[in-house]
């Protein structure tokens, strides 16, 4: 009955995870932005920075202005618990910036609807743009905006990877090598690639295709392509359907990759053959963002409901054994990043449908148990403010 009701609110709709999206000039809203928790600073979006007088300090936030043309640097607080901290610059980098990567040189990779950016976050200046080879049509912004959306770095940093999405029809992967910043070539994949993944060996590239209920995997030696349907619900409704992968991580000790479908249900890929299994999941709730602690906790976000009997949004923390907590969170968001040291997940508030809000939520992974008192306050999740619609999100 659930999957009945959501193909006929589905089939009303347009592709994707919308109605018509709003899209907030630069410097505003989409909604109104709901003040800090008390610990936090509600920090207005600083004017866009030509040049850093200090190096950016290690555990830096930079988050991706989906609502904006600019990327924004973020202090993350005391001890990296959001407590105090608040925007430091903003760079220009592009229109509609989507997913952003971080090299170990200290390079960001930003997919922007004109190209892709190069980034000095040391000094805080971009330092290229580098234009897409797939013809994408007018720039434009909003969520159905042609141009770059996920985007991967390769294990030895020498290719920068990012799916193109084409209004209207398949989109493309295009390879950037990382020392001449050219695209030095380019492979089909599915429609609208939300998110990119790159195998642990580095030998295949996966683009996970929102509006064609698939996975392209794109050897990265000869661009020879597979495509593996990923459809838990089937693909009923077409363009029109909520059910479809969003995001995905590469599990590293196996190389299988982990979709997660409405709270309810995780793909498990195996690109080798691929298959696909299905594990439980308990949130209820559509899911987008996903990422993985160094000891293989899975963290997804929860976007909140899109049919009446869903939960709101929220933040599963799902250790390696199935376990699943769930942090309830305060409006909508899009993406999460997890610290190194596992302990702290940052989840940008963007989100690509309306509702969304100019900030980050923090929350102290070790601290879950408390969540569950009412009465103590201390380790709630802390909302930091963070540029003008964050969806991409990495720690420098």
């Amino acid at each position: 009955m659930r999957r009945l009701a959501l193909g006929l609110l589905a089939a009303a709709l347009l592709a994707g995870c919308t109605t018509a999206p709003t899209e907030a000039a630069p410097g505003t809203t989409g909604t109104p932005n709901t003040p800090a928790a008390s610990g936090s600073t509600a920090t207005a979006t600083p004017a866009p920075s030509r040049s850093a007088p200090t190096p950016t300090p290690q555990g830096t936030l930079l988050v991706a202005d989906f609502g904006s043309d600019t990327v924004t640097f973020v202090d993350p607080g005391r001890d990296g618990s959001g407590r105090n901290g608040g925007p430091i610059a903003s760079v220009e980098v592009g229109t509609a910036p989507y997913g952003l990567v971080v090299g170990e040189d200290g390079r960001a990779w930003v997919a922007t609807a004109e190209g892709v950016a190069v980034v000095d976050t040391q000094r805080r200046t971009r330092i290229a743009l580098i234009p897409y080879e797939t013809e994408t049509g007018p720039v434009t912004t909003g969520e159905y905006r042609g141009g770059g959306m996920g985007i991967a770095l390769a294990p030895d940093g020498r290719h920068v990877y990012v799916g193109v999405n084409v209004p209207g029809g398949n989109g493309t992967l295009e390879v950037i090598d990382t020392a001449t910043r050219e695209v030095t070539a380019t492979a089909g994949v599915g429609r609208r690639p939300f998110d990119v993944d790159v195998s642990p060996d580095g030998r295949e590239v996966y683009a996970t295709n929102h509006d064609s209920f698939d996975v392209t995997a794109v050897d990265a030696d000869t661009l020879r392509t597979r495509r593996m349907e990923v459809a838990p619900y089937g693909t009923e409704g077409g363009l029109g359907s909520w059910l479809k992968p969003h995001y995905a991580v590469v599990r590293p000790q196996d190389g299988t990759l982990l979709l997660p479908f409405e709270g309810e249900r995780l793909a498990v890929l195996d690109p080798r053959s691929g298959k696909v299994t299905i594990e439980r999941m308990t949130a209820d709730t559509h899911q987008h963002g996903a990422a993985l602690a160094p000891d293989g906790t899975l963290l997804v976000v929860g976007t909140g409901p899109i049919g009446s009997a869903d939960e709101g949004p929220s933040l599963t923390v799902r250790a390696p054994d199935g376990k699943e907590r769930i942090v309830p969170l305060e409006g909508p968001h899009e993406d999460v990043a997890v610290s190194a040291d596992g302990r702290t997940a940052y989840v940008t508030g963007g989100f690509t449908r309306d509702g969304y809000w100019n900030g980050i939520t923090v929350v102290d992974l070790d601290s879950l148990d408390d969540l569950d008192d009412p009465n103590n306050e201390k380790n709630k999740p802390i909302r930091l403010s963070a540029g003008n619609r964050p969806l991409g999100i990495a720690i420098l």
